[in-house]
């Protein structure tokens, strides 16, 4: 027993009637940058990352030493 296909029509129907469609092309809009601008952020943080980590501690190189 699940969500039918009418059942998602009937509740579009209701948010669109709630909101309207200005609003929900703005909700959608603003959506989808805050997920690209989460994705940018977490790739971003992957590459700033200086040291390793072995065995649960953080290791920082230091390239200045042997």
């Amino acid at each position: 027993m699940g969500i039918g296909v009418w059942e998602l029509l009937l509740l579009f129907l209701i948010v669109l009637l709630l909101f309207g469609t200005k609003r929900l092309r703005n909700i959608g809009s603003d959506l989808g940058s805050a997920i690209k601008s989460f994705r940018n952020a977490m790739s971003e943080g992957d590459d700033e990352k200086p040291g390793r980590t072995i065995d649960g501690e953080a290791v920082h190189e230091n390239k200045d030493k042997p």
